[in-house]
């Protein structure tokens, strides 16, 4: 199996560090040093996560015309759902007009995307008389959990969508190896607490912007630095190939920052590291597809050409997926 073709959507609202330094008190150079963002994108009111999923779909659907009758599932990473239920899933494919498909959500946070794929793929594997196709997209509107004011958070995070659409490839083509890892016992370095069983959205839990994301930040680097180069090293061993071998590494976009801390960590050329980050921030679980997205349009992927996407989220949770394009 492996990603016949992909798709994205950022929302038009630019929202560049002259906000984020009135929002949050600090100066704009403070915002560009730290983080090496220069802006990001914000949805207008009234959008909905599944709004942005949908138009990043239509974007994938405008290059593979007339392959709706064959999609089998509808995979959605967020964390950022249009409601606590049904499933954004839903929504979307509803909209799609694709009825029959299965579909559902999957919260892997920021790995979301990395884990979705892993999931169609082995759907598609498992059972392809539901479809030749899936559908994996990764929706997140984190200006809607953000506290304006907490320059840790409110720097990096933008809105977004990315899709691929998934189906099987000939031999030598395709999803080589995936690794899906989570340590649960650091749940709480990020994360919003309430609005679910464990801590319902009351008022004292709004006083206290329990429904806003709050995050350790210099916790979360050193899990990233820890833990993502060695599930990498995992991949690739099980797919049978070294890090020189991958012709472009799409992370997931955290900040520019500790990336560049990553690529030197991993000693790969920077060059082999596309970034969408600088203009969109940190865009959540759609950060993968939304590079992947902008990497093919600045320079298509060409056949035979071997990609690493690779990412850490909440959870925690670290992914990474090697795949050679067809």
């Amino acid at each position: 199996m492996g990603i016949i073709e992909v798709g994205s959507h950022v929302p038009e609202t630019v929202v560049g560090n002259d906000l984020i330094s009135q929002w949050s008190n600090v100066p704009e150079e403070w915002v560009r040093e730290r983080t090496g963002i220069k802006e990001r994108r914000y949805a207008a009111p009234g959008v909905m996560t599944s709004d942005l999923a949908y138009e990043a779909v239509s974007d994938l659907l405008r290059r593979s015309p007339g392959v709706e009758r064959d999609i089998g599932w509808v995979v959605v990473a967020t964390t950022t759902p249009d409601q606590p239920q049904p499933a954004t899933a839903a929504a979307l494919q509803g909209r799609l007009g694709l009825d029959g498909a299965a579909a559902f959500d999957v919260n892997a946070v920021c790995s979301g995307f990395v884990y979705g794929v892993a999931v169609g793929a082995g759907l598609l594997s498992s059972n392809p008389a539901q479809g030749r196709y899936a559908l994996v997209v990764a929706a997140d509107m984190f200006s809607s959990v953000m506290d304006r004011s907490d320059r840790r958070t409110v720097s990096l995070f933008g809105d977004g969508a990315g899709a691929v659409l998934l189906g099987a490839v000939p031999e030598g083509y395709g999803i080589l190896a995936s690794r899906l890892v989570s340590h649960g016992s650091l749940r709480s370095l990020v994360g919003v607490w309430a609005g679910g069983t464990g801590m319902p959205l009351t008022p004292e839990a709004r006083q206290a912007d329990e429904h806003r994301l709050q995050m350790d930040g210099k916790a979360i680097s050193r899990y990233l630095l820890g833990t993502l180069p060695d599930v990498i090293d995992d991949t690739l061993k099980d797919s049978s190939l070294t890090l020189g071998e991958i012709d472009r590494f799409i992370f997931h976009q955290a900040n520019v920052r500790l990336l560049e801390k990553l690529v030197a960590e991993l000693g790969i050329d920077s060059d082999r590291v596309p970034l969408s980050a600088p203009e969109f921030g940190n865009t959540g679980a759609a950060s993968v597809p939304v590079t992947l997205r902008m990497a093919h349009e600045q320079r298509p992927f060409q056949r035979g050409e071997k990609i690493l996407l690779a990412s850490v989220g909440g959870g925690m949770t670290t992914a990474a997926t090697v795949f050679v394009w067809y």
